[in-house]
């Protein structure tokens, strides 16, 4: 009798845990971001939320896991055959959202369209090394680059594949309207693209083919909420299962509502602020309106007094709320190639005053200064306190906070004297982030794509240029460290803070696994366990 019984409680917990499972596998995932993509277009800009969002749809060759290490994905493995040539496998029965195979033949055309379709913050960076696609079989491709790349691997982490076929054709002006409509949108990722309405939200669905494990949502809902208050508030309600970047003012309330659970990470992201140094900068005149008869950011001592007026420690813990850790170069400790001999960055108004005065600066001058109000937690507040603080040492600051979709265009044109925005060493290397933005703008080597400002060092040039062929990792990250000295001692960008983050979810609902880029997918957000 009571082994029958055991037997029907036992059946009858096997029917109720069927049940839960496929409860949970039928949920809609809903998560409140700070900003989505600019397009469907994968290829279209290297901003971190487009990229975010659109890994649900389109895989990349290589994974960057949750704290940065690089993992297989599309492609199973790889090596280098010569100095010059990578040899990357790629993962069998992968299959398009329409059915269709993926094969090398993917790989070499999404390589190749990225210069024709990259749009702002351009996607180029990810295959500037690229010299040649050879596709050896439909599994096997063998990269070509333009000199020793032994970074390839950690480039690929942003190389999305995209089908030749739906895509095939596709130029610069009418790319986007085929990917937004959902035409071209065929990715292999976990997820497939339903809809996306600008500004508002991103819809998926659950893609059943997919290669890998199965995810638990069967849609997934993605909804723009640039307002803090306005996020916290949909989270309160129900409205949303989960929030990025919780405003770091809100944190301590919001571990204390029993509702909810608070994740929190330091990540790679830092701010930086840049300085113009051309002849001509857009921005800047005497305190009358007057021009000035030089750009006074191109004085070292200048430079070094903006420098010495910035109270890093002050702003991590007031302006970010303590969701911040001073910086005292681009990367933070744990990319390879910091410089972990380079001190502190204390302030010292006394300093920066005589410096102005001897740079003939003794009243100061007026300066617009842009940056992010959209992008990372604290933006906007630490932008508005740099700009306070530079007016003790006599500048006379217009603090202007816009938009990321505005303020990045504007960023490349060239547009401003002084701006500040979030920049993450994404691939765990500090070659990334040093060819990038302080390299001088050179594009037959595709270099300095970001630094468009007139900043230049010969030595620093050559160091980075010889830290991207050097296979030696030893020998690499010295030259990567030599050249974060030279960018400390000239000042083109200051490095800010490094910035943390959080996630405020529903505890009956949602658990996440954070990761140091601060991408929030839905991947890593699982079913609570009740």
């Amino acid at each position: 009798m009571k082994l029958a019984q055991s037997f029907r409680l036992a059946a009858f917990a096997a029917v109720l845990g069927a049940t839960v499972s496929t409860g949970a596998l039928a949920q809609t995932l809903t998560i409140g971001v700070r900003a989505g993509p600019e397009s469907i277009d994968p290829h279209f800009t290297a901003t971190g939320t487009h990229a975010e969002a659109l890994k649900h749809v389109f895989d990349t060759l290589t994974w960057s896991g949750d704290k940065l290490q690089i993992e297989p994905r599309l492609a199973l493995s790889w090596k280098t055959l010569e100095p010059t040539v990578w040899e990357f496998k790629l993962r069998p029965g992968v299959k398009f959202h329409d059915g269709s195979d993926f094969t090398a033949e993917d790989v070499k055309f999404s390589i190749e369209r990225i210069p024709v379709v990259a749009g702002p913050n351009p996607t180029t960076i990810y295959v500037r090394r690229v010299k040649e696609v050879k596709i050896v079989d439909p599994l096997t491709v063998h990269i070509v680059t333009d000199g020793p790349a032994p970074n390839l691997p950690n480039d690929f982490i942003r190389l999305f594949i995209v089908s030749h076929k739906a895509a095939a054709g596709l130029t610069k002006d009418n790319a986007n309207e085929a990917f937004n409509s959902g035409k071209a949108a065929v990715g292999t990722g976990p997820y497939k693209f339903v809809s996306w309405t600008p500004k508002d939200q991103m819809v998926l669905d659950r893609f059943d083919g997919y290669w890998g494990t199965k995810e638990p949502w069967a849609k997934v809902v993605r909804k723009e909420l640039p307002n803090d208050a306005a996020r916290v508030a949909q989270l309160k309600a129900g409205q949303v299962d989960i929030i990025v970047r919780a405003p770091a003012s809100d944190v301590p309330t919001l571990k204390r509502d029993a509702k909810l659970n608070v994740a929190t990470i330091e990540s790679v992201y830092l701010f930086n602020m840049e300085l113009d140094m051309r002849d001509k900068t857009p921005q800047v005149t005497a305190k009358d309106g007057s021009a000035l008869p030089k750009n006074p950011l191109q004085d070292a001592k200048v430079r070094e007094a903006i420098d010495l007026a910035i109270d890093r420690p002050a702003l991590a813990e007031i302006a970010m709320e303590g969701l911040g850790t001073p910086a005292n170069q681009l990367v933070t400790p744990t990319i390879a190639g910091f410089n972990k001999n380079l001190p502190a960055l204390k302030p010292d108004l006394a300093k920066a005053k005589k410096l102005m005065e001897e740079a003939g600066y003794p009243n100061g001058f007026k300066v617009s200064f842009s940056f992010t109000n959209d992008r990372l937690p604290g933006d906007r507040q630490v932008g508005t306190s740099i700009a306070q603080m530079l007016a003790r040492i006599g500048i006379e600051v217009n603090a202007n906070a816009q938009p990321g979709a505005v303020f990045f265009p504007a960023r490349l044109r060239g547009d401003f004297s002084m701006s500040m925005s979030g920049w993450g060493t994404l691939t765990g290397e500090a070659n990334y982030t040093l060819s990038s933005v302080v390299h001088s703008n050179d594009p037959a080597k595709k270099l300095g794509a970001f630094n468009v400002l007139g900043y230049k060092n010969a030595e620093l040039d050559k160091l980075i240029e010889d830290a991207a062929v050097e296979m030696d990792e030893a020998k690499r990250n010295k030259m990567l460290s030599d050249a974060a000295a030279i960018v400390a001692k000239d000042r083109p960008r200051l490095p800010i803070a490094a910035v943390g983050s959080a996630w405020a979810m529903q505890k009956d609902k949602v658990t996440i696994s954070p990761r140091v880029d601060e991408d929030t997918l839905a991947m890593d957000i699982k079913p609570a366990k009740k």
